[in-house]
């Protein structure tokens, strides 16, 4: 937990502080002094009286009482440096700087976890091992550079790895990208980013704290915790942006279902982010300009203005709006010819609004103006403006400073003259102003950005399962692969529509069976996994001699128990299925079906619980959405239907958590209802 001694210190005593500002115990202690905390500072140092004008206490016992601790010492000495402060000096909050813990090895994982019991033991507060400290308005207990100039307007930044938080910060502070607080929690051994978000939602305070957080991950150890606290502070009008790096698919790649296949790690994190509204963002100048899309007002339309005085970047930026599912629209009419008079001859207003390398300072202003207050096709602008270095531009720059301000609609500058223009870009950044050097990284940012805040999960309806039947099947089944009388029983009691179906294990029962089918029909394999891989599947039989022919040769595959029957339907094949991801929970997938879910891979992922409404949203996502809607002639699929069965398999889900993964491949669509063919259920208990 963070506690108040942590966050709002009276006292601070850096162990292992020093006269050497090449050393973390140095440097950390400089940038206390230098951030001007108001509390006692003390250092711990065995072989000094006084550090940088700060007194020295060679023995701890000497040492007041201190609210927080800063290790800068050897790991190997941390934990009795610790465990005497929390037992003799009334310490209850921790930075440790000191590396060569859980990150190297078993033996460092063991120390860890003894410190983490000491300051667990006082309800204490820790940060770290392995970090560079964290950086507030009250203490900059860090021993890295850049130090920016903190501003309750800017962004609260927590990051797993403090280098990377030194260099997304280096990126960001010259764009003009302000922060308010940065966390970097190391090997969160106690705390992790999570839990420094848990504390930001549960002391939020909309008129003094920060209304953007980017977060920095590389393991999410609580998910459901991220998913709770952020969902939170975005209610609460906050808007938040995170990489998450170290994901791989490899570990799923082996997984024996379609739906292990496509389901790994990394699709958890994205339903996860999804459902909670985190902007997710892949790389460090990526969250900059996300970040920097925060800080502008939030963009309520999809239709952008773009001024510029270069045609190249126009082009650029109008494919990436584009492509990301911005309009770039074209403008016309009595207030765009009103515009052009106030042009140079040769501009134009058509969008792109394009006036020219000789335009002025005075023109670009009133061509905001005109977006802002008279185009009310015109929802936000971007503005590109370079420079080919014959003149010094600060009265351009002095009038988009003022127009960023006053405009009602956003306003996002685009500045690619960093270096010929610099003068006057650092000008612009110090009116406090951001800014983007690239038009397509803006055009991406801007376009998710819309994406996310439009994206609302909405009511979840009524829907309606047999909770208490489902409970009795998975009760009774042992691990592995249900049979398939067990999972006929499981889709009735979700709800599920399926088609009628009959096993045999026997040819002798073949007779009366074919009779209740009728033909033509399908028949399938049961036991092998993969049944069309081994030719286990058999389609438009016809007659009594064709289905005795299959029933035998099917008997005879690898891996075969019994022989499936069902009546041959038709309809668009589409997909749906279950895939329980450790400490997420379960992932509800679906899409295009058949052969073609490993040919196209088209499918979404949400987390459960699942609303209809938010299933529609997804599925009106998919590449193949035009086939669900019925493309060239072809019947359509009931989309309302699918969205019912997409929610129901995220109740049957909660209702039996011992679903490891589960099929539902093909589902048969057409307008009027959905049909699942098959299906395959594995449990692990």
């Amino acid at each position: 937990m963070i506690n108040t001694q942590l966050t709002h210190p009276n006292s601070i005593v850096v162990v292992g502080g020093s006269k050497d500002l090449e050393k973390p115990g140095g440097k950390v202690l400089k940038n206390i002094i230098d951030g001007g905390f108001k509390g006692d500072l003390y250092v711990a140092n065995p072989k000094e009286y006084e550090v940088q004008g700060i007194k020295s206490y060679q023995d701890l016992s000497k040492l007041p009482d201190t609210d927080l601790a800063i290790i800068a010492i050897a790991a190997k000495h941390t934990l009795q440096t610790v465990e005497y402060l929390t037992r003799n000096k009334n310490t209850k909050a921790f930075i440790i700087l000191s590396a060569g813990f859980s990150e190297e090895s078993h033996e460092g994982k063991l120390l860890e976890d003894k410190i983490v019991a000491a300051i667990n033991n006082v309800k204490g507060s820790l940060i770290g091992p392995n970090c560079v400290g964290i950086l507030t308005p009250q203490h900059h207990s860090v021993f890295t550079y850049p130090i920016p100039k903190l501003d309750q307007n800017g962004c609260d930044f927590v990051s797993g790895s403090g280098a990377t938080a030194c260099f997304i910060m280096e990126a960001g502070i010259p764009k003009g990208l302000k922060f308010a607080n940065v966390y970097s929690v190391g090997n969160s051994a106690q705390m992790g980013v999570e839990e420094v978000l848990k504390y930001m939602d549960e002391n939020f305070d909309p008129k003094t704290d920060s209304m953007v957080k980017l977060l920095y991950m590389e393991t999410i150890k609580q998910p459901k915790m991220l998913l709770k606290h952020a969902s939170s502070l975005i209610k609460k009008g906050c808007r938040i942006a995170a990489i998450k790096a170290g994901t791989s698919e490899a570990g799923s790649r082996a997984a024996s279902s379609h739906t292990g296949a496509l389901a790994s790690s990394d699709a958890a994190v994205d339903a996860l982010f999804k459902k909670a509204g985190i902007v997710r963002c892949y790389g460090r100048e990526d969250l900059i300009s996300v970040a920097s899309v925060f800080m502008k007002a939030e963009l309520k339309g999809k239709n952008i203005a773009i001024i510029t005085h270069a045609g190249g970047p126009a082009v650029m930026l109008t494919d990436s709006l584009s492509n990301g599912g911005l309009n770039v629209p074209g403008i016309s009419g009595k207030k765009a010819e009103e515009l052009k008079g106030k042009l140079f001859p040769g501009s134009s207003v058509a969008n792109p609004i394009d006036f020219l390398a000789t335009g002025t300072a005075e023109q670009l202003g009133t061509i905001i103006d005109y977006c802002d207050k008279e185009l009310d096709e015109i929802d936000a602008m971007v503005v590109i403006f370079g420079t080919p270095g014959l003149t010094k531009i600060f009265d351009v720059y002095k009038i988009l400073d003022a127009k960023i301000k006053s405009a009602v609609k956003p306003v996002f500058p685009v500045l690619p003259s960093t270096l010929t223009a610099k003068p006057e870009v650092d000008y612009f950044v110090e009116l406090g102003n951001t800014f983007f050097p690239d038009e397509v990284t803006l055009g991406k940012a801007l376009s998710r950005v819309y994406s996310y805040s439009n994206d609302s999960s909405g009511p979840s309806l009524p829907c309606w399962i047999d909770t208490k039947k489902i409970r009795k099947i998975i009760d009774g089944s042992e691990n592995g692969y249900l049979a398939p009388e067990k999972i006929r029983s499981l889709l009735d009691a979700a709800g599920i529509p399926r088609a009628k179906e009959t096993t045999l294990s026997s040819v002798e029962d073949l007779g009366n069976t074919l009779e209740l089918v009728g033909f033509p029909l399908v028949m399938k394999v049961v036991g092998p996994v993969h049944k069309s891989d081994v030719g286990g599947v058999k389609l438009n039989i016809t007659s009594d001699e064709e289905a005795t022919t299959e029933f035998k040769r099917m008997m005879q595959l690898a891996d075969a128990k019994a022989v499936l029957l069902q009546p041959m339907l038709s309809g668009t094949e589409i997909f749906a299925g279950l895939k329980r991801e450790e400490k997420f929970g379960h992932l509800v997938l679906f899409g295009l079906g058949g052969i073609f879910i490993e040919v196209f891979r088209d499918v979404r992922t949400v987390l459960a619980p699942v609303s209809a409404h938010e299933a529609l949203n997804e599925i009106r996502k998919l590449k193949s959405y035009k086939i669900i809607q019925g493309a060239r002639g072809q019947e359509g699929i009931d989309e309302g239907q699918f969205a019912d069965i997409v929610q129901k398999l995220s109740l049957l889900a909660q209702a039996a958590p011992e679903i490891a993964e589960m099929d539902i491949n093909p589902l048969l669509g057409t307008k009027n209802k959905l049909v699942a063919v098959d299906a395959r259920i594995r449990i692990e208990k």
